[in-house]
């Protein structure tokens, strides 16, 4: 049944270069609706919803919102939010049921990884338990790509080109002096080392990196040295890709629990383990190491985003609102892989929100060397077709023309 009524969206957790895609994709398809009245996204997230603040959509111009794609971050604005179990404290879902109410809202987008899913499914099970009609579809982003029930995520196609990008020239810099050196870049990455991974792909452009080490395999500080100490000596250099969530056998993470600082999900917002590494190395191997923290650049590098990923990014909203009109709740958007001619396909489908909920995917360990210090070919043959083509951005007097909203308060 075509359900009538206005739509909301938000995004939640950590943007990406494509999430704005994804964004127009739902704001596109829910404006040309017939069925939805109005449509209107919320500033912050949940929080906009808790504090009330929505932007009315239909008072933006369209040229405008048709500049989302080629915008990185979150344009509404993002939060890190967790809703406590319905029945532990169901206060925040009597108050977003009222202003779901007030505002009549029967469609509701959250664009975010495994844990706005599982905001997602509480909603869902929350309105269905108290008899109010809204169709809530989770829309995937996240650059770690650990969301389960998908192929691969929006959003790291194009942090994974990135990454490549950035170490290939790293390597190339790297060798620029005779001068005896190491080089050690973090990439984010907390319990799977996807992004880490993709810094494999520079293999295809002969400047790869040495080492990589991923959280899916239990770090050694012995073996560590080991590994680095074999190509350094024959070398004297070694360029060296380590994931911020490594970790020790005992569960520790190598960035060391006790001095970082717990993200509003309470996951260990982790960072410098590129730097205390370089110690390490400083004090055993080499006197010149030079760490490097690709941090929030390889979430953000628009200026560089796979046109795969992006034209990905802006179908799975319009899918999810597409299946929402037809009575579909309570799903994810998944990307299914395909093969068409032996070239690289894609089709969308839906998926259970309880099975991305505060889920992982981590990479295959057959993926993975058997020293467990680089990626293998079924990583390449994975990865590679996600960071094809070049977006054509709108660009002026040399600088990136962004989006300009109102934000207009409903």
């Amino acid at each position: 049944m075509r359900l009538k009524g206005s739509c909301l969206f938000a995004q939640s957790g950590g943007p990406t270069s494509v999430i704005n895609a994804s964004a127009y994709g739902v704001i596109k398809a829910a404006l040309d609706a017939p069925e939805i009245q109005n449509v209107y996204a919320a500033a912050n997230g949940i929080r906009g919803v808790f504090n009330g603040k929505i932007y009315d959509i239909t008072k933006e111009d369209r040229s405008e919102l048709a500049l989302l794609p080629g915008t990185p971050s979150s344009a509404f604005g993002s939060c890190r939010h967790k809703m406590k179990d319905l029945d532990a404290d169901s206060s925040e879902y009597i108050k977003l049921v009222e202003l779901f109410k007030r505002y009549d809202i029967r469609y509701f987008f959250y664009n975010g990884g495994n844990d706005s899913m599982d905001t997602c499914n509480k909603l869902s099970h929350f309105f269905t338990q108290n008899n109010y009609e809204c169709r809530i579809m989770g829309v995937p982003k996240t650059i770690d790509n650990d969301l389960c029930g998908t192929d691969h995520s929006p959003g790291y196609g194009s942090s994974a080109k990135y990454i490549a990008n950035s170490i290939a020239e790293i390597c190339l810099d790297n060798d620029v002096y005779d001068t005896p050196s190491i080089a050690i870049i973090e990439t984010m990455g907390r319990h799977a080392g996807w992004l880490a991974g993709a810094a494999g792909l520079a293999t295809l452009s002969d400047a790869a990196p040495d080492l990589i080490y991923f959280p899916e395999i239990r770090f050694d500080m012995d073996k560590f040295f080991n590994d680095v100490s074999a190509i350094y000596n024959q070398k004297k250099k070694c360029l060296i890709v380590v994931s911020e969530g490594i970790r020790y056998t005992n569960g520790m993470f190598v960035a060391d629990a006790p001095i970082s600082i717990n993200d509003g999900f309470q996951h260990a917002q982790l960072g410098g383990v590129a730097v205390k590494l370089a110690q390490a190395l400083r004090s055993n191997i080499c006197n010149k190491v030079r760490p490097i923290e690709l941090s929030l650049l390889q979430r953000c590098g628009s200026h560089i985003a796979s046109k795969t990923d992006m034209d990905e990014a802006f179908a799975v909203g319009m899918y999810a609102v597409e299946r929402a009109l037809e009575g579909e709740t309570g799903k994810m958007v998944i990307i299914q892989r395909e093969s068409v001619n032996g070239a690289y396909a894609a089709k969308f489908g839906l998926e259970q929100l309880s099975v991305a909920a505060n889920a992982e995917k981590k990479i295959p360990r057959e993926w993975i060397n058997t020293e467990g210090n680089f990626i293998k070919q079924e990583f390449i043959d994975y990865a590679l077709p996600l960071i094809q083509g070049e977006f054509e951005r709108n660009v002026d007097k040399g600088l990136p023309r962004f989006a300009k909203l109102k934000k207009i308060l409903a």
